[in-house]
This record gives structure tokens, C-alpha cells and sequence, in this order.
């Protein structure tokens, strides 16, 4: 009679790779998402109201490189574009000061 052996010697087949958060966080900003749906609301046939939603996830630099970067020139997100917004608030006021008082100069009776 012969011996048998029912020791198990292959290994368990490989499962799928498993990704964590970072990763995939990592892969989203570098690559970007986009995401986009539309609400609609109709009454009778008769649109009511309409809010189309875009929302495009990724990092600083590859929204750069999809020519989005508006938060550069937003006052209420940039402190560059405040200062800049003020200077040229400023710079408009002067310039109406400026109109207003030859104006008046123009105006008033010699002496």
C-alpha cells in the first residue's frame, strides 16, 4: 500500500490588489474628476426650475493645467486679489475725485 499525502502544498491564489484612501485620493487630484448633473423641475410640462451641477475635484496644479484658477483673482479667497481689488477701488475713487474737483474749479466765478 502506498502513502498519501493530504498536506496542502500550493499556495492560495492571489486576490485583488487593495487599494487604500490615499491612494486613490492621490490618483483623483492628479488625474481630476468630474462630476455633473442636472436638476429639473417641471409642473404640467412647464419647466420651473432648472440647477445644472459641474464639479470638478482635483488638485491645484492640474485644475492650472485645465486652465481653471479662478480662486486666484476671488478677493474673498485670495489676499493678492483683495489688495489688488482695493488698489483699483482706490485708484478709481482718485480718478473721480480728481474729475470732480477740475470740475469744480472750472466752475467756480473767478475773483
Amino acid at each position: 500500500m502506498t502513502d498519501v499525502d493530504l498536506r496542502q502544498t500550493s499556495y492560495p491564489a492571489p486576490g485583488p490588489q487593495t487599494t487604500n484612501l490615499a491612494d486613490i485620493l492621490e490618483r483623483v487630484l492628479d488625474k481630476g474628476i468630474v462630476i455633473a448633473g442636472d436638476i429639473k423641475i417641471d409642473l404640467l410640462d412647464i419647466e420651473l426650475l432648472t440647477i445644472r451641477i459641474r464639479l470638478f475635484v482635483a488638485s491645484v496644479d492640474t485644475a492650472k493645467k485645465a486652465g481653471i484658477d479662478w480662486w486666484e483673482t476671488d478677493p474673498a479667497l485670495s489676499s493678492r486679489a483683495s489688495r489688488s481689488a482695493l488698489q483699483d477701488e482706490n485708484r478709481e475713487l482718485r480718478e473721480r475725485l480728481e474729475a470732480l474737483e477740475s470740475k469744480t474749479k472750472d466752475e467756480s466765478p473767478e475773483q
